[in-house]
């Protein structure tokens, strides 16, 4: 009888439910911490990009609830400033041209536009009644004339008779007196006829200057009354030369000297200027705009710019070395006194100021402003002091 012997389980053969060894539970503890490592830098950058946003939100919330504005320094005012004040362009002489005879519109020879020279023909009118007139006249003249030849006759005839004493004084006083009365006669009635030949006259109308036709008011067959309401028949203008009329203020009116050379800008020709010379001022202020009204005649031989216009004049005034200068669209007008808003702090401050001469586009600034401030350019009706505000632009000085 064979006798069965067990062998013993080898190393090798794994057992089931066997624990992991200590390189397994390294590995997976490693493993572990890689994770949870993983995972707080993902909270963190997450929380970190919250606060980011947050930080943001919060800065585009201020910056969007501040008032954006755009600021300038005050400039110092320097020995000679450009005085720009509004002017009005007129011809150097105009006059409406008028008929003065009764009639009709025969014809015109020069329309709006046309230059016509001093003597031209600018039309001819039809005058029946003044042509038959003047013929009754010169036929009545005639007849006066006549008389007077007789009368004339009779009264030398009666101073012979009357040296002879063939007749009395008396008759000869007649005679001389009746050869008056004709003579007086005569003399009216050369009067009358010079007169109505002068209205036929009329019925030729001249340009009495050189100049531009600006205006027609009739045409042809048109009833030409010469009466108390006469209708304008052509405007004429002289342009060759120019008046430029300015209205130069009170604080200024000392710095006005005639002769002085002036340029003169219009928005018509913005990169050009005209020069012309200050002629003549009024040598008073008006009560009613406290200004000095001035006049500068301006050549204007190419005819560029026209009377009617709009224009600038640039006049040169003595500066102040102790007064700033800033745009007139920072100036605010309150019930309070005038204002500006300057910038303090991230802040709108409005400040009070005093302001002496008015350059137009410029003032002059005489208290309440340091070189330092940033006043605020074209400032709002409701700015207030306190209001937040983000300097958007700075203008340059």
């Amino acid at each position: 009888m064979t006798s069965e012997v067990e062998t013993p389980p080898t190393d090798s053969a794994p057992t089931t439910g066997a624990r992991p060894t200590k390189t397994a539970l390294h590995t997976l503890g490693v493993i572990s911490l890689v994770v949870l490592a993983g995972l707080a830098g993902l909270v963190v950058t997450g929380v970190r990009a919250r606060s980011a946003a947050v930080e943001t939100l919060a800065r585009s919330a201020q910056d969007g609830a501040a008032l954006r504005v755009s600021v300038v320094h005050p400039m110092l005012a320097g020995d000679q400033e450009d005085l720009v004040l509004p002017a009005n362009i007129q011809a150097y002489a105009e006059t409406p041209i008028y008929a003065r005879t009764h009639g009709y519109l025969k014809r015109w020879y020069f329309d709006i536009g046309s230059h016509v020279g001093k003597g031209d023909l600018l039309a001819e009118i039809e005058t029946p009644e003044v042509d038959q007139q003047l013929a009754q006249a010169r036929a009545d003249l005639k007849s006066l004339q006549a008389n007077l030849e007789l009368a004339r006759t009779t009264a030398d005839r009666w101073n012979g008779l009357l040296a002879r004493h063939a007749v009395s004084k008396q008759e000869t006083d007649q005679a001389v007196s009746d050869f008056s009365a004709k003579q007086a006669a005569v003399d009216a009635s050369m009067a009358n006829v010079r007169r109505l030949e002068e209205l036929q006259g009329y019925e030729k109308v001249y340009a009495p200057f050189e100049g531009v036709i600006t205006a027609r008011q009739t045409d042809v067959g048109a009833l030409i009354d010469a009466g108390s309401s006469p209708r304008e028949l052509f405007h004429l203008a002289t342009t060759r030369k120019l008046r430029v009329f300015v209205a130069v203020p009170e604080v200024s009116a000392g710095s006005v000297r005639n002769g002085a050379p002036v340029k003169l800008t219009s928005d018509q020709f913005p990169n050009k200027t005209f020069q012309g010379v200050l002629v003549r001022n009024s040598n008073s202020i008006d009560p009613a705009s406290r200004t000095l009204n001035v006049e500068v005649d301006i050549d204007n031989s190419a005819g560029e710019l026209l009377p009617g216009s709009y224009a600038f004049v640039h006049l040169r005034v003595p500066g102040s070395t102790k007064a700033w200068e800033i745009p007139s669209s920072a100036l605010l007008f309150r019930a309070e006194g005038l204002r500006v808003a300057v910038v303090r702090g991230a802040q709108a401050e409005l400040v009070p100021i005093s302001i002496g001469r008015d350059f137009g586009a410029r003032v002059e600034v005489n208290s309440g402003l340091r070189p330092d401030d940033e006043v605020i350019l074209s400032p709002s009706d409701s700015l207030v002091t306190g209001t937040p505000v983000q300097i958007a632009k700075a203008a340059r000085k």
